[in-house]
């Protein structure tokens, strides 16, 4: 569809039914794809008003499943979690509900769970190791405090399964 054209309800309704075939979307996403493939305004909300009626556009599921599947297997933090549902146009009161989901504890466990494959190697620089996995987890979004937490600790539990050096 040419740029500054308007499609049908019905063209809309089938463009956004593809999206969503790839993968879930917010409906705030769905609204921006439509945009830039050229539908007018009212003609978008018309389309999808009825995928909402008929239960396939809900940003409370999607944000739910979103911060489920980018915790579990992108090993996300609850601020990256945050920052992506906003970007996905998520409101406020569904994201925070998707992110309560989440608990500290949940969020230590999966932090030591990234800790742990990196620590694999000796450690030959114990402050520079600290330092550069507190921001490791800093950028996928964990609080600088659980990071810290969380990389001593491990930092701690390595150090006390070294060997004892042999003395001839």
């Amino acid at each position: 569809m040419a740029a500054g054209s308007s499609g049908t309800v019905e063209q809309a309704k089938e463009a956004s039914l593809r999206l969503l075939a790839v993968r879930a979307r917010s409906r705030a996403e769905l609204s921006r794809r439509l945009t830039m493939k050229g539908f007018a305004p009212e003609t978008i909300e018309a389309a999808l008003e009825r995928l909402a009626e008929v239960g396939l556009i809900d940003d409370a599921a999607f944000a739910e499943q979103w911060v489920y599947s980018r915790h579990t297997f992108s090993g996300k933090g609850k601020q990256a979690l945050a920052r992506e549902l906003r970007v996905k146009g998520v409101a406020p009161t569904e994201a925070a509900a998707a992110l309560s989901a989440i608990t500290s504890d949940d969020e230590a466990a999966r932090a030591t769970a990234l800790i742990r494959r990196k620590i694999r190697t000796p450690i030959t620089d114990p402050d520079k190791t600290l330092r550069r996995l507190v921001a490791m987890l800093t950028r996928r979004g964990y609080s600088p405090a659980t990071a810290f937490a969380v990389v001593k600790a491990e930092l701690a539990q390595a150090d006390s399964e070294k060997p004892p050096p042999e003395f001839d």
